[in-house]
């Protein structure tokens, strides 16, 4: 038979690493659609908003329809300098269509 440990854990509560406090709005800063990356995050954003049904399944296709292009055109660009102003329209697009889906998001979350 195994012999029983009685002996309890102990933890030294000033030896304990200290936790710093930073001051911050509440809020997440929206970064510009500036990147490949921003963009991926973007569809990241819709996915996590499709599963926790806060945006429709529609509105969820029309972001990754919308994702898709520009990664596309984001391609295109490093090849041809003369397609950045069709990305530069389609990301303001997609900034907009973020914009009016967080507005959204924030309505049905306040009720």
């Amino acid at each position: 038979m195994a012999k029983r440990d009685d002996r309890q854990l102990e933890f030294q509560l000033n030896a304990a690493p200290k936790l710093r406090v930073i001051k911050g709005l509440g809020q997440k800063q929206q970064e510009p659609l500036a990147s490949r990356d921003a963009v991926a995050r973007v569809l990241m954003e819709a996915g996590a908003d499709l599963l926790l049904r806060r945006i429709s399944s529609e509105r969820a296709e029309v972001i990754e329809q919308q994702v898709d292009e520009i990664l596309r055109l984001f391609d295109m660009v490093d090849d041809n300098r003369l397609l950045f102003p069709v990305l530069q329209k389609k990301l303001d697009a997609l900034e907009a269509l973020m914009r009016e889906t967080r507005d959204q998001r924030r309505r049905v979350t306040r009720r």
